[in-house]
């Protein structure tokens, strides 16, 4: 885990050095791996549009926890955010999204974050009330660690099912070879890495999964944890990152964003019309088109349609409560945040690779944003 923890403070630096950013994050210092506190020396530029969120010029902390999904995508927006409100600071820790429920649920955050949404059972334990605020989406990966090959090799639902359900143990195996005549396999064991934590990237992956595999639905199931057939576990998507760059026959599910930021090659999957997809913004956007949000937001799409759709994806959400802010001035600025990360911010989504929401959804979610505490 020491290694791992050193891997996400090298990712996030990176991340944050690639894009632009001063080095200010305290995820690149502290030993807190994927915590940021949004604070930076430059002149400010020019507030948000009708931000008002620390009137009197005091300065407001906002602390949340949960998803590592979109960790990157929420750190670039926590910095930038403050960048244009300096009295604003927001601290996020990347600890999955079991743990973000629990905090949320316990009150020790002023929100949290999770890309498996709340069922009515976790609801109804919050007196609070919460909303779900969809913010972005992407696609989870199949990322792999095969020295030689050229990427990206190409697998088919029953072989990436059959995969982590441990039926296939060598990249030589002929049901792979056959997909890929090009590629030189090796006669290398394959080792499936998995998540060790309550993970929404897990609960994205097996929902997928028993979708599209009937042995898998009948032996695993779905859930944020589950009970792995095989493989070896690791904590966060940078865990698992980490994981797989440092085993080689290793093939992991991850966001798509970490597999690009660490340039880790991905498998081209076949989708539901038998097609082979690589992930991208674009193909998960083509998949993402079909979701239809229910009054709560809460929607899942296991198996999209579509041509070109790549065919793991979801959204994630952040995790308010509906009242009990007494502060007003942490009410006004979290609100604010959350606007401006779904209006101004998301043109850093898919820069970053994450898809950004079309206005359809955004149109709808604000206005439930503006009447938090109302």
């Amino acid at each position: 885990m020491l290694l791992g923890t050193r891997t996400t403070r090298r990712a996030f630096c990176f991340l944050a050095l690639a894009s632009g950013v001063s080095a200010s994050i305290v995820a690149c210092q502290s030993g807190t791996p994927g915590f940021l506190t949004g604070t930076n020396t430059s002149p400010p530029s020019t507030a948000s549009p009708g931000a008002t969120p620390a009137p009197g010029g005091g300065t407001v902390q906002l602390t949340g926890a949960g998803a590592s999904f979109p960790a990157p995508l929420y750190q670039r927006w926590f910095f930038e955010y403050n960048k244009r409100n300096p009295n604003v600071q927001v601290s996020y820790q990347s600890i999955g999204s079991g743990g973000g429920i629990k905090q949320f649920t316990d009150g020790t955050v002023d929100f949290g974050a999770s890309d498996a949404a709340m069922t009515d059972e976790q609801i109804a334990k919050v007196d609070r009330g919460v909303l779900m605020v969809p913010m972005t989406a992407g696609g989870v990966v199949l990322a792999y660690n095969l020295p030689g090959v050229q990427a990206p090799i190409r697998l088919s639902r029953e072989i990436y099912a059959d995969i982590f359900l441990g039926k296939i143990k060598t990249w030589d195996d002929p049901r792979i070879a056959k997909l890929n005549p090009d590629a030189k396999l090796p006669d290398l064991p394959i080792t499936v890495v998995h998540r060790s934590d309550g993970s929404g990237t897990t609960f994205l992956f097996t929902n997928h999964l028993s979708a599209i595999s009937p042995q898998w639905k009948e032996k695993v199931g779905v859930g944020t944890a589950v009970k792995w057939p095989t493989g070896v576990g690791a904590k966060g998507n940078e865990g698992v990152t980490a994981q797989i760059q440092q085993t080689p026959g290793a093939i992991g599910y991850i966001e798509y964003s970490y597999a690009r930021e660490n340039k880790i090659p991905t498998a081209a999957l076949e989708n539901r019309e038998g097609n082979y997809v690589e992930p991208s913004p674009q193909t998960s956007a083509s998949a993402l088109a079909q979701i239809k949000l229910p009054e709560n937001f809460r929607a899942f799409e296991p198996d999209p349609t579509g041509v070109n759709a790549y065919p793991i994806v979801g959204l994630t959400w952040l995790l308010v409560y509906r009242k009990g802010y007494n502060d007003p001035q942490k009410l006004a600025a979290l609100k604010d945040v959350i606007q401006w990360s779904l209006t101004e911010g998301q043109k850093l989504a898919e820069p970053l690779g994450y898809v950004p929401l079309p206005d359809n959804i955004t149109s709808r979610v604000i206005p439930e944003v503006q009447a938090i505490g109302k």
